[in-house]
Protein backbone atom coordinates (compact mmCIF):
# COMPACT_ATOMS: atom_id res chain seq x y z
CA UNK A 1 0.00 0.00 0.00
CA UNK A 2 1.11 3.30 -1.04
CA UNK A 3 1.88 5.44 1.95
CA UNK A 4 -0.46 8.49 0.12
CA UNK A 5 -3.49 6.15 1.21
CA UNK A 6 -3.94 5.62 4.89
CA UNK A 7 -6.49 3.81 7.25
CA UNK A 8 -6.38 6.09 10.27
CA UNK A 9 -8.27 3.26 12.23
CA UNK A 10 -4.98 1.36 11.64
CA UNK A 11 -2.65 4.01 13.83
CA UNK A 12 -4.97 5.22 16.25
CA UNK A 13 -3.37 4.40 19.98
CA UNK A 14 -4.10 5.83 23.40
CA UNK A 15 -1.83 6.35 26.31
CA UNK A 16 -3.25 6.54 30.30
CA UNK A 17 -0.53 9.77 30.55
CA UNK A 18 -1.34 12.00 28.26
CA UNK A 19 -3.05 12.52 24.73
CA UNK A 20 -1.14 10.72 21.93
CA UNK A 21 -0.23 12.41 18.16
CA UNK A 22 -0.03 10.03 15.70
CA UNK A 23 1.50 12.13 12.31
CA UNK A 24 -0.39 10.29 9.13
CA UNK A 25 2.02 12.70 6.66
CA UNK A 26 4.11 16.22 6.88
CA UNK A 27 4.68 18.49 4.01
CA UNK A 28 6.28 21.68 4.10
CA UNK A 29 3.18 23.24 3.66
CA UNK A 30 1.18 20.87 6.09
CA UNK A 31 0.90 18.55 8.65
CA UNK A 32 -2.15 16.05 9.24
CA UNK A 33 -1.92 13.75 12.38
CA UNK A 34 -4.64 11.72 14.54
CA UNK A 35 -5.20 13.07 17.93
CA UNK A 36 -6.24 10.08 20.54
CA UNK A 37 -7.70 11.45 23.94
CA UNK A 38 -8.74 9.37 26.90
CA UNK A 39 -11.42 10.78 29.00
CA UNK A 40 -9.61 14.19 30.94
CA UNK A 41 -6.80 14.46 28.27
CA UNK A 42 -6.73 17.93 26.69
CA UNK A 43 -4.49 19.78 24.54
CA UNK A 44 -4.47 23.48 26.04
CA UNK A 45 -5.91 26.57 24.31
CA UNK A 46 -2.57 27.98 22.10
CA UNK A 47 -3.03 29.95 19.17
CA UNK A 48 -0.30 29.80 15.68
CA UNK A 49 0.63 33.51 14.92
CA UNK A 50 0.30 32.05 11.18
CA UNK A 51 -0.93 29.29 10.42
CA UNK A 52 -4.97 27.83 10.12
CA UNK A 53 -5.68 24.60 12.04
CA UNK A 54 -8.66 22.12 12.64
CA UNK A 55 -9.75 19.45 14.28
CA UNK A 56 -12.47 17.00 12.96
CA UNK A 57 -14.05 14.63 15.16
CA UNK A 58 -14.08 11.24 14.32
CA UNK A 59 -15.01 9.12 17.54
CA UNK A 60 -16.15 10.01 20.48
CA UNK A 61 -16.84 13.85 22.01
CA UNK A 62 -14.39 16.73 22.92
CA UNK A 63 -15.15 20.43 23.69
CA UNK A 64 -13.63 22.57 21.49
CA UNK A 65 -12.51 26.04 22.41
CA UNK A 66 -12.28 29.02 19.48
CA UNK A 67 -11.33 32.23 20.88
CA UNK A 68 -13.94 32.88 23.84
CA UNK A 69 -16.50 29.81 22.98
CA UNK A 70 -16.46 26.33 23.57
CA UNK A 71 -18.49 24.30 22.74
CA UNK A 72 -19.52 20.13 22.50
CA UNK A 73 -18.48 18.70 19.20
CA UNK A 74 -19.20 14.96 18.18
CA UNK A 75 -18.62 13.07 15.49
CA UNK A 76 -18.47 14.66 11.86
CA UNK A 77 -18.23 17.71 13.09
CA UNK A 78 -15.27 20.35 12.39
CA UNK A 79 -13.57 23.30 14.49
CA UNK A 80 -10.93 25.43 12.53
CA UNK A 81 -9.15 28.26 13.79
CA UNK A 82 -7.87 31.05 11.79
CA UNK A 83 -4.18 32.47 12.57
CA UNK A 84 -3.91 33.94 15.77
CA UNK A 85 -6.90 32.77 17.06
CA UNK A 86 -6.96 31.03 20.22
CA UNK A 87 -7.97 27.06 20.15
CA UNK A 88 -7.60 23.79 21.81
CA UNK A 89 -9.50 20.16 22.68
CA UNK A 90 -10.42 18.71 26.00
CA UNK A 91 -12.29 15.27 26.61
CA UNK A 92 -14.85 15.56 29.26
CA UNK A 93 -16.41 13.01 27.71
CA UNK A 94 -15.92 9.11 29.71
CA UNK A 95 -15.22 7.39 26.36
CA UNK A 96 -12.19 7.82 24.27
CA UNK A 97 -12.18 10.70 21.38
CA UNK A 98 -10.23 10.32 17.81
CA UNK A 99 -9.61 13.36 16.15
CA UNK A 100 -8.43 14.44 12.41
CA UNK A 101 -6.09 17.37 12.93
CA UNK A 102 -4.10 19.23 10.11
CA UNK A 103 -2.55 22.96 9.79
CA UNK A 104 -0.82 24.84 7.17
CA UNK A 105 1.41 25.95 6.59
CA UNK A 106 3.51 23.55 8.99
CA UNK A 107 4.73 25.30 11.62
CA UNK A 108 7.47 21.92 12.28
CA UNK A 109 9.38 23.55 8.45
CA UNK A 110 11.01 26.60 8.62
Amino acid sequence: MSMSFVDTRTVVRFAADKMQKVNLFETAHMFCDVYCLEPGQAQKTHAHADATKFYYVIEGRVRATLGSETREVGPGELVWSSPGEPHGVENASQERAVLLVAMGPNPNIK
